[in-house]
């Protein structure tokens, strides 16, 4: 499975640019009537309609397979999908964005930690390496600086973020071989929007939500707008894409490699909204991408690092 590694990463970098698009097509209605849980739930509950027929075709009647994944399915939906994205959105009530984020990409380090300790994967020293360099870099382009005492609840709740963030990774990249990447996308993100309406539902999150226009891009036009950017761009494109190169990377190369997510938001703030990245935001990236090379050849000196579920012989992508 990790003979395509041009096409994994590929594909994992185009899931990191558009995951980054969510913060734009969020903010005009965050800042509008809605709630940001009840944006999430938006954004996976579509993206899980969109994607259900091309699942039911790609499946091609393979019930027992579906059968044979109910529980990854479930696992994926509620750490990768449910528990990430309520986590997050819960960890910026009491922390700035910037340091709920950075907090939830710590998941990256529990990736590498969870191959070493669950399947004896010690890490090399340029995978040390490459992981320091990297986080590094993801401070930079975060520029904390100036951030003040942080919330212990928060830093809780945006703990809670990162192990849904390596759960994403983990279960994405040895998933079943003969379960298609888009059921596999399209299965959790079901999962998800249903676990976070029940939430809703009990009074756990609040779900709020508008009709009104809202300013997007300089413009008014309808919140329709970036409903159809989160649930299409951010949401459908994202995991799907995130979930096959995954497959063809593995579990620790995709994790670093999603690391990108932070610079190509930055960039898009950029272009969109007009927000100039500072100097020290430029060199976090450029650390960020070294970070993720310095794996990348670790991984290549070492093979085949992380074993591949051999229960079935049909390919990643389906």
């Amino acid at each position: 499975m990790r003979e395509r590694p041009g096409v994994g990463l590929g594909l994992a970098l185009l899931s990191a640019l558009t995951f980054a698009t969510s913060g734009t097509f969020a903010r005009p209605l965050i800042t509008g009537d809605w709630s940001a849980e009840a944006v999430v739930l938006a954004r996976v509950g579509i993206a899980a309609l969109v994607l259900a027929v091309p699942a039911l075709l790609a499946l091609r009647g393979r019930w027992p397979v579906l059968r044979r994944n109910a529980g990854t399915l479930v696992v994926f939906g509620l750490l990768g999908v449910a528990l990430a994205q309520a986590c997050f959105f819960n960890a910026v009530r009491y922390l700035p964005v910037g340091v709920a984020l950075l907090l939830e990409y710590l998941g990256i380090v529990l990736v590498v930690g969870w191959m070493w300790l669950v399947h004896g994967q010690r890490p090399r020293l340029l995978t040390v390496a490459g992981s320091l360099t990297a986080l590094c870099g993801l401070v930079f382009v975060l520029d904390l600086t100036g951030a003040g005492r942080l919330d212990p609840v928060g830093v809780l709740w945006g703990l809670g973020a990162g192990v849904g963030l390596a759960g994403y990774f983990v279960i994405a990249g040895r998933v079943d071989p003969a379960l298609p990447s888009v059921v596999m996308a399209s299965g959790g993100m079901a999962v998800g929007a249903l676990v976070l309406l029940l939430l809703g539902l009990v009074g756990a999150l609040p779900l709020r939500a508008g009709t009104a226009d809202v300013s997007f891009a300089g413009h008014e036009m309808s919140w329709l707008v970036p409903i159809a950017g989160l649930s299409l761009i951010a949401a459908v494109v994202a995991y799907l894409t995130g979930v096959a190169g995954a497959r063809l990377l593995g579990a620790r190369l995709s994790s670093f490699v999603g690391l990108t997510e932070v610079m190509f938001a930055v960039l898009i703030a950029w272009l969109v909204l007009g927000e100039l990245p500072s100097a020290v935001q430029l060199l976090g990236g450029a650390l960020i991408v070294a970070g993720v090379a310095v794996v990348r050849v670790d991984e290549l000196r070492g093979g085949r690092p992380e074993p591949v579920d051999e229960r079935a012989d049909a390919p990643a992508l389906a």
